[in-house]
């Protein structure tokens, strides 16, 4: 009864933020105990960098600037591209808590319901600072040589970050309105495919057709790759930086209360 007393007598917020912690704990061990997820984490994310830049190099090596070698250039791009693809995990994630009941059996507990959504979203962040991190190793490996600073580091860093929680935010959408694991899948690959491929990641836009370069001159991929590029390659950022974080922000305001309401209204009838 006195534990009771001492829980029921702490602050709401602070309530809210210890279920989080713990849906973290929870979804950040699945990681490691999930065998498929730790495969897609290290190797996934080598062979699309080896792959890519073997099979366009020779291609696309004349569009770029001079003295940037196409591994440089494309880092930034792979980098991206895995955190978009990435954020289908935590959609994934969320579905399956809803399809098997595990909801059902939280919402017996005095526990915050947006704890599972923080928690899913939170352990994407590890698990693409895990992938980033492996993809920069492997990229020295074969040649990759970065002109940034330490602070250009740090600012990369915030990007992906910033970046990271948009995508997942984003996805956790399509894992509560989806209705089975498949239909996220295919939900997933029909918006971050488009949005990945027709942009700047992999090949210069300069080169494309007048309506696809508009397009992919004007979408989010597009300026985060772009400031994390410039950033790497140690160039002039120019109006990527801020543009990427207003593309990162608009993001989590639409999706962070919309996800929060279509999750509670699902869960609660």
């Amino acid at each position: 009864m006195a534990v009771e007393l001492e829980f029921e007598r702490k602050p709401r917020p602070l309530l809210a933020l210890i279920d989080s912690l713990i849906m973290i704990k929870r979804s950040s061990t699945h990681i490691i105990r999930n065998t498929d997820q730790l495969l897609g984490t290290f190797f996934q994310p080598i062979m699309f960098l080896v792959l890519f830049a073997a099979v366009f190099s020779g291609a696309v090596a004349a569009a770029l600037p001079k003295g940037v070698s196409y591994l440089n250039f494309l880092m930034a791009g792979i980098i991206v591209q895995t955190v978009a693809f990435g954020s289908s995990t935590t959609a994934i994630a969320i579905c399956n808590d809803l399809q098997k009941g595990i909801v059902d059996r939280f919402r017996s507990l005095p526990m915050s319901n947006l704890a599972v959504l923080n928690g899913h979203v939170v352990s994407d962040l590890f698990r693409n600072g895990i992938s980033t991190i492996v993809m920069l190793l492997a990229g020295l490996v074969i040649g990759f040589r970065s002109g940034a600073s330490f602070v250009d580091w740090l600012a990369i860093a915030g990007l992906l970050i910033i970046f990271t929680l948009a995508m997942s935010w984003l996805a956790a959408i399509a894992g509560v309105v989806s209705k089975s694991v498949e239909g996220v899948q295919w939900l997933s690959f029909v918006f971050i495919f488009p949005l990945t491929f027709a942009s700047s990641a992999f090949v210069p836009t300069k080169g494309m057709t007048p309506v696809l370069k508009a397009f992919a001159e004007n979408q989010p991929i597009t300026q985060v790759v772009e400031a994390v590029r410039a950033l790497m390659l140690g160039t002039p950022i120019g109006n990527y930086g801020w543009l990427s974080v207003a593309w990162s922000l608009g993001i989590l305001i639409v999706s962070i209360p919309l996800a929060s309401w279509l999750f509670r209204r699902k869960t609660t009838r």
